[in-house]
Formats: structure tokens, C-alpha cells, sequence
């Protein structure tokens, strides 16, 4: 009898010792999930970052080779300036996303009222930053797709059973801002050729 109750209680161990290893387990597989998915949102905006900072970089170039043609367009450089100098004063992903968005409506509104200059539209130097511009506006884009695409995972996961009593545990709570445009920001840009 005795060695009976002896394979009962080494089976018995054994399978408690799996259950707890498999919790174990588990908890280091959700613990490294959200690290990744933290991380991968932190570079995703890391890049977004570096192109918003290349793209302010153009911006003085941009204005200056503008400036001899458009003379009476200050409004629009003035928008383009104030964006940049918005975007270079912000701290949050939130009041960059602002500044991205207003600089991409005042560079809308520069391609745009570039129209009514053919010299301009025919600079060599102008063309050059306008592709430059463009091809950082396709690339900011993607990485704002990608952005986007990593926080709502990691938002959906850490509201998720059970995965949401571990991120508790750990202290992730907070989900992270959408990399989102203004209502505002929507609409068309208006121009006005009359001038």
C-alpha cells in the first residue's frame, strides 16, 4: 500500500511542478510580449521622428528658394515657419502629430500656390526639395501606418484577458496615443488665386 501512495504523491508533485512551470511559463511569455511590443512602438516613433526631423530640416531651404519668387504669398511661408518652429518645440507624440500636421497642410498650400509661379515651378533647386519633401511625406506614411499598427496592438493586449491582469501586475496600463489627425486637419486646403 505504501509504495502506492508513494507513485500517487510522486505523480501528484510532478504534475503541480508542470502546472507551475507552464504558469511560469506563460507569465514570462506575456511579460516578454509586451516588452517587444513597448519597444517596437518606442522605435516605430523613433523613426517617425528622424523623417518629421529631416523633413524640418528641408523647410528652410525650401522657404528661402521660395522667397525670391513668391513674394506675395508670406502668409503661406509664415505657416510653414510657425509649423516648424511648433514642431521643433514639441515633447509628446501628441504635440508632434499636431506639428505634422500643420506643416504638411502649409506645404500642401505651397506646392499648390507654386502653381501661379512658372519660374519657381521651373527651378531646378525648387523641384529637387519638392521631390525630397514628397518622398519624406511617403515615407512618414508608412511609418505612421506601422506606428499606428504597433500601439493598437499593444493597446488591444494590455486591455485583453488574461494578459491585461499581467500587464496590471507590471504596471502597464497606460496605452499609448494613436499618431492621429485633427478633424480640422481633414478638410481641403483652401487657395486662393486671385491675388
Amino acid at each position: 500500500m505504501e509504495l502506492t501512495d508513494d507513485i500517487f504523491l510522486i505523480v501528484g508533485l510532478v504534475v503541480v511542478a508542470l502546472i507551475v512551470i507552464g504558469f511560469v511559463g506563460f507569465l514570462i511569455a506575456v511579460y516578454n510580449s509586451l516588452i517587444r511590443m513597448k519597444n517596437n512602438i518606442q522605435k516605430s516613433w523613433a523613426n517617425i521622428d528622424v523623417l518629421l526631423k529631416q523633413r524640418s530640416d528641408e523647410l528652410p531651404k525650401l522657404i528661402d528658394t521660395v522667397k525670391a519668387y513668391m513674394k506675395y504669398e508670406e502668409d503661406v511661408l509664415t505657416k510653414i515657419t510657425l509649423a516648424r518652429t511648433k514642431f521643433l518645440d514639441a515633447q509628446s507624440v501628441k504635440e508632434k502629430a499636431e506639428s505634422d500636421n500643420m506643416i504638411a497642410d502649409a506645404l500642401k498650400s505651397l506646392f499648390a500656390v507654386s502653381e501661379n509661379y512658372p519660374e519657381l515651378r521651373s527651378s531646378e533647386n525648387f523641384q529637387q526639395l519638392q521631390s525630397r519633401i514628397s518622398g519624406l511625406e511617403n515615407e512618414l506614411s508608412d511609418r505612421r501606418e506601422f506606428y499606428n499598427d504597433s500601439v493598437n496592438e499593444y493597446n488591444i493586449k494590455i486591455k485583453s484577458l488574461p494578459d491585461l491582469i499581467i500587464a496590471r501586475i507590471l504596471g502597464y496600463t497606460t496605452p499609448y496615443d494613436m499618431f492621429e489627425v485633427d478633424e480640422e486637419d481633414k478638410k481641403d486646403v483652401e487657395i486662393n488665386f486671385d491675388k
